[in-house]
């Protein structure tokens, strides 16, 4: 009997199962240098201790995005190492903050399965919950993915298709204890505009753009655990469809996180993921563009000094974005990603203004 594992088909998959995931992670200050370095991450709070302190927080707190990552890859080797696509998330909430030397781990419930009718692969949805040292949940995300099977003739499990929300709802999501907006340095920060500088409706051409570099877009992956056989394993995607190694689809996320920073500079952190999906896969030598929609805003209770947007970001690739490409449009081809989610940003209205003038 081998004892390596060739990770879980769909039919291995029940409604109600649940899984511990190893193996647990401490991210250190190197690991958030390093995710920098290969996104071009440079949102403030993130980036100083000095400016993070200044905004009420002990440090600056470990990337939302970063952290999803980390909990994402741990869900890997169980949940999609067999996977064909990884085809969406929702209802996906930061619940706290994380800080440089906090260890996590993951715990998955599986939600829903849905043969295709193919036979041959089936969709997995499944809630994952990211935990830190202390078992405090730190991260809650749903996904789904299509899973090939192990034997087409194995007879598929019951099909249930669960009903997930459209949206988090902006009086659910998490403003982080001690945070103070009141004396934000927009100077510092890079930007002026606030919370009621945008407008519902609203687009941005990030227009920068990241070309995607073969041993980056591993590395990044490596970093996050993640051990799925389409992003690392040339001969075996040869005789794929796609032909060679496709980038996992979080990379693309957090370029295109980082490209939003001209013009959203001071979306401090993504508080709520409501959905999301990967249009197209991405693979080295492409390079990215995106622009943002602003859906929505919400005044946090109480709150002088933060206010959250709810935005959709839109990554292409080889296309500038100044004409607005919409995936639902015959310039589909060249979209990557549709991002719905939800950003905390300061307030610098006459209530709320932040001390950099």
């Amino acid at each position: 009997m081998t004892k390596a594992s060739r990770g879980n088909f769909f039919e291995d998959f029940r409604p109600g199962m649940e899984i511990s995931h190893a193996v647990p992670r401490t991210v250190t200050t190197g690991d958030v240098s390093l995710y920098s370095a290969l996104h071009g991450m440079r949102f403030p709070v993130q980036s100083s201790d000095a400016f993070a302190q200044s905004c009420g927080l002990r440090q600056a707190p470990i990337d939302n995005l970063l952290l999803f990552h980390v909990i994402f890859g741990k869900t890997v080797p169980d949940v999609s190492l067999n996977a064909v696509a990884n085809l969406g998330y929702a209802e996906c909430r930061f619940l706290a903050p994380a800080w440089p030397g906090d260890s996590f781990h993951a715990r998955s419930e599986v939600i829903g399965v849905r043969e295709n009718s193919n036979g041959s692969t089936g969709i997995v949805y499944v809630r994952s919950t990211g935990y830190n040292q202390h078992d405090d949940a730190v991260l809650s995300f749903v996904r789904w993915v299509m899973v090939n099977k192990r034997d087409k003739a194995s007879p598929a499990p019951q099909g249930v298709v669960p009903q997930l929300a459209d949206i988090v709802p902006g009086d659910e999501l998490v403003v982080p204890a001690s945070l103070d907006f009141s004396g934000y340095d927009r100077r510092l920060a890079g930007s002026t505009d606030g919370f009621d500088d945008y407008k519902i409706g609203e687009k941005i051409d990030h227009i920068d753009g990241m070309t995607i570099e073969e041993a980056e877009h591993q590395i990044a992956t490596r970093l996050y655990q993640n051990t799925a056989k389409g992003h690392f394993d040339a001969v075996l995607q040869q005789s794929s469809r796609f032909g060679r190694r496709i980038v996992y689809g979080g990379h693309v996320m957090n370029l295109a996180r980082s490209l939003s920073f001209n013009g959203l500079a001071n979306a401090a952190f993504v508080a709520a993921i409501n959905g999301g999906r990967h249009v197209n896969p991405a693979a080295s030598g492409d390079t990215v563009y995106c622009w943002s929609e602003v859906l929505d805003k919400h005044v946090v209770a109480g709150r002088t000094d933060v206010g959250a947007l709810r935005v959709r970001t839109v990554a292409t690739k080889d296309v500038s974005c100044a004409g607005f490409p919409d995936p639902q449009m015959e310039e589909a081809a060249s979209v990557l990603l549709d991002l719905d989610y939800w950003v905390l940003m300061p307030r610098f209205g006459e209530s709320g203004r932040g001390d950099g003038q």
